[in-house]
C-alpha cells in the first residue's frame, strides 16, 4: 500500500514540480470559478441561452486560431519566462470583469471582449504548461506528472464550481472574478520559485520560415504521434461531450432536476479522480493501453446511455469517468515521451487543440443528434465512436508492427505495442 501510494505521488517528491502542483491546483480551481460567474453572468445579463453559447465558444476560438503559434512560441523561449507572462497577463481579464461587474457597468460586450482575451492568453499558455512538466521531472517521471495533473483538474472540476456557487450566493458574481485574479498569483509564485538549475534544458528552435509547417509534417510523418492524436481527435469530437448529454439525461431521460443533473457531473468527476490516481501509480504506458482505455471508454459510454434506471446508470458513469482520464493522460504521456524535444511545443499545442477544439466543434452535432434522437442516441454516438476509434488504431499499430520498422524522432523502440521510452521497468 504504501509502495503504491509513492508510485502515485513519485513526482511530488521533486521539489520543481511539488512547486508547481502546489501552484497548479489554486489556478486551475480559479479558472473553473470564473467559468461558472462568466456563464451565471451572461445568463443574469440576457437570459439567452445563445448569448451562454457563445460566451463559450469565444473561450475556444482563440485556441483555434493561435494555439500553433502558441506551441511555436514555447519551442522558442523559455518555458517558465513565457508562462510567468501568460499567466500575469491572464490577470487583466479577471481584474476588468470584478471591476465592471462590481460597479455595474458590465455589459455582455465586455463580458465578451474579456473572455475573448482570456482565450487568447490560454492559447498561448497551454502549449508551454503542457511541454513544461517532462523538464521539470524527466522522462522517467512524465507518465506520473501528467496524471497528477489529471488529477488537479479533475478535482478542480469539483471544488472550483463549487466555490464558485457559494461565492455568488454569498458575496456576489464580482468577488468570483476577483478570487480568480487572485488564483493567478499562486501560479506566478510557483513559477517564480522555480529552480533552472534542476530543470531540464529543451533546444530552443532558431527563428525561421516555415516552423510551424514543420512540426504538422513531423506528426504526420511520426506514427507514434499521428495515431494517438486521431484517436483523440475522434473521440473529443463525439465522445467527451458530456456537458451536452447529461443535462439532456437528467432531465428529458429521468425527469429529474438540476440536482440530478449535479449527481450525474459528480458521478463522472468522481470517477476521473480515481482514474488519475490509478494511471500516476501507473509505471509505464503503451499504445495497447491507450487503445484499451479507448475501448473501455465506449464499452462504459454505451452502458450508460442504455442504463435501465437512474441507479443502474451509476456504476457506468464512474467507470466511464475512469476510463475517460486514463485514455486522456495516456495520449498526453505518449506525445510527451515520443516527441523530439525541439518540437515538444508545436506537438503539444496540436494536443491542446485536438483535445480542447474539437469537443465544441463536436457538440451542436452531438446535441443534435440528442434532441432529434433522444439523449440516449447522443451518448450512444459517442460510445459507438470510441470503439470505433480504438478499432481503427488497434489496426494501425498492428500494421506497423509487422511492418517496416517506423521511427519517431524520439524514441527507438522496435514493437508498436510495447512500452514507450522512458517508462520505468
Amino acid at each position: 500500500m504504501t509502495r503504491a501510494l509513492h508510485r502515485t505521488f513519485d513526482s511530488l517528491h521533486v521539489p520543481n514540480y511539488r512547486r508547481y502542483f502546489a501552484g497548479q491546483v489554486v489556478s486551475v480551481s480559479g479558472n473553473w470559478i470564473q467559468n461558472v460567474a462568466a456563464m451565471w453572468l451572461m445568463v443574469q445579463l440576457t437570459g439567452d441561452g445563445l448569448a451562454v453559447g457563445l460566451t463559450a465558444a469565444l473561450q475556444f476560438l482563440p485556441l483555434m486560431l493561435f494555439g500553433a503559434w502558441g506551441g511555436l512560441l514555447a519551442d522558442r523561449v523559455d518555458k517558465r519566462r513565457l508562462l510567468l507572462a501568460t499567466q500575469t497577463a491572464l490577470m487583466l481579464p479577471a481584474i476588468v470583469l470584478a471591476v465592471t461587474t462590481a460597479t455595474g457597468v458590465v455589459t455582455p460586450l465586455v463580458v465578451y471582449a474579456m473572455v475573448f482575451l482570456r482565450g487568447a492568453a490560454m492559447a498561448i499558455d497551454n502549449p508551454a504548461r503542457q511541454a513544461l512538466p517532462i523538464e521539470l521531472v524527466g522522462p522517467e517521471r512524465v507518465v506520473n506528472a501528467v496524471a497528477l495533473n489529471s488529477v488537479v483538474i479533475q478535482t478542480s472540476r469539483i471544488i472550483g464550481p463549487a466555490i464558485a456557487g457559494a461565492t455568488i450566493a454569498i458575496a456576489g458574481i464580482a468577488w468570483c472574478f476577483a478570487i480568480d485574479a487572485l488564483s493567478f498569483v499562486a501560479m506566478i509564485v510557483a513559477l517564480w520559485r522555480l529552480d533552472p538549475d534542476q530543470m531540464g534544458e529543451a533546444p530552443r528552435l532558431e527563428r525561421r520560415k516555415g516552423a510551424l509547417r514543420d512540426g504538422v509534417r513531423y506528426v504526420r510523418r511520426t506514427p507514434a504521434l499521428l495515431i494517438p492524436l486521431g484517436m483523440m481527435a475522434v473521440i473529443g469530437l463525439l465522445s467527451f461531450n458530456f456537458q451536452i448529454v447529461l443535462p439532456l439525461m437528467a432531465h428529458d431521460t429521468w425527469r429529474g432536476t438540476a440536482t440530478t443533473f449535479t449527481l450525474l457531473t459528480m458521478t463522472m468527476a468522481v470517477g476521473s479522480v480515481i482514474g488519475a490516481l490509478v494511471a500516476g501509480a501507473r509505471a509505464r504506458v503503451t499504445p495497447r493501453l491507450i487503445v484499451g482505455a479507448a475501448t473501455l471508454f465506449g464499452g462504459f459510454q454505451l452502458l450508460a446511455a442504455f442504463a435501465p434506471s437512474l441507479p443502474l446508470q451509476i456504476a457506468p458513469l464512474v467507470l466511464l469517468g475512469m476510463a475517460s482520464v486514463t485514455f486522456s493522460a495516456g495520449v498526453n504521456s505518449t506525445l510527451q515521451l515520443e516527441v523530439d524535444p525541439a518540437m515538444r511545443g508545436r506537438v503539444m499545442a496540436l494536443y491542446s487543440l485536438v483535445f480542447l477544439g474539437s469537443t465544441p466543434i463536436g457538440a451542436p452535432l452531438v446535441g443534435w443528434i440528442a434532441s432529434v434522437a433522444g439523449p440516449r442516441i447522443g451518448m450512444a454516438i459517442g460510445g459507438v465512436a470510441a470503439l470505433a476509434a480504438a478499432a481503427i488504431a488497434a489496426t494501425a499499430y498492428a500494421r506497423l508492427e509487422h511492418g517496416p520498422e517506423r521511427r519517431s524522432g524520439a524514441s527507438r523502440h522496435r514493437r508498436p505495442w510495447g512500452p514507450l521510452q522512458g517508462a520505468r521497468r
